[in-house]
């Protein structure tokens, strides 16, 4: 039987191997879905933070060097860019931890 899209299904490890359709899942499949991407959206915020962090650094050093202020102005455009990828993803694992709720409470009313 072909297998789901990782994310229309539960993670099983890290290779990403899947139940297929005909599988029952238990609360316990969907308690770990959801653990999984909490962990996935701490990581997506710690990301954020640092890359932050990393871009006041950079633009810090600018006004203090203005011989290098370009350089760091790219380097803070970059770091930048990094924090609003890492807040998207944690904001999309963030989608997926209600999402597994979801179907822990619909598993678990059948």
């Amino acid at each position: 039987m072909p297998l789901e899209h990782h994310h229309t299904n539960l993670h099983q490890n890290t290779f990403h191997q899947h139940k297929e359709k005909n599988d029952k899942f238990s609360t316990d499949d969907f308690k770990k879905d959801e653990k999984h991407h909490k962990r996935l959206e701490h990581l997506g915020k710690l990301g954020a933070m640092i890359a932050t962090a990393y871009a006041l650094h950079e633009k810090h050093k600018s006004k203090k060097d203005p011989e290098r202020a370009h350089k760091n102005k790219v380097k803070e455009e970059i770091a930048m860019t990094a924090a609003v990828a890492s807040a998207g993803f944690a904001l999309h694992e963030h989608h997926h931890i209600k999402k597994a709720k979801k179907q822990a409470q619909r598993h678990h009313q059948h």
